[in-house]
């Protein structure tokens, strides 16, 4: 009996030895071949760019024929938007105030 106690009491020491922001880690593409992503890279947090964050006019939009075409069709990205594509996340902008309107994570799908 005490074997067990010991072995459950060790159990949930180390349960709770993990760190609370282990559980904040996501998948980023890092390489895509023909609309397909062949290789990944383990991130952790949020996106660097939110909702509202301004890119500004200057900045060097992403031509949305170099966006994985499964991203385009599934989320049904328009042709004539603009978008920034950057660290594994795509950034839906405002046209007319430069702004993010959308992030889209393509590993949720």
């Amino acid at each position: 009996m005490r074997k067990i106690l010991f072995a459950l009491s060790g159990a949930a020491i180390a349960m709770a030895a993990i760190p609370a922001g282990a559980k904040d880690k996501t998948y980023v593409c890092t390489k895509w071949n023909n609309g397909v992503c062949v290789s990944t890279h383990r991130v952790k947090g949020t996106p660097p760019y939110k909702i509202g964050y301004v890119f500004g006019p200057s900045y060097g939009y992403t031509a949305y024929s170099t966006l994985p075409g499964s991203v385009t069709s599934y989320y049904h990205l328009d042709s004539n938007g603009r978008y920034v594509y950057s660290n594994g996340y795509v950034y839906v902008v405002d046209p007319t105030t430069y702004a993010v309107t959308r992030v889209i994570d393509p590993f949720s799908q």
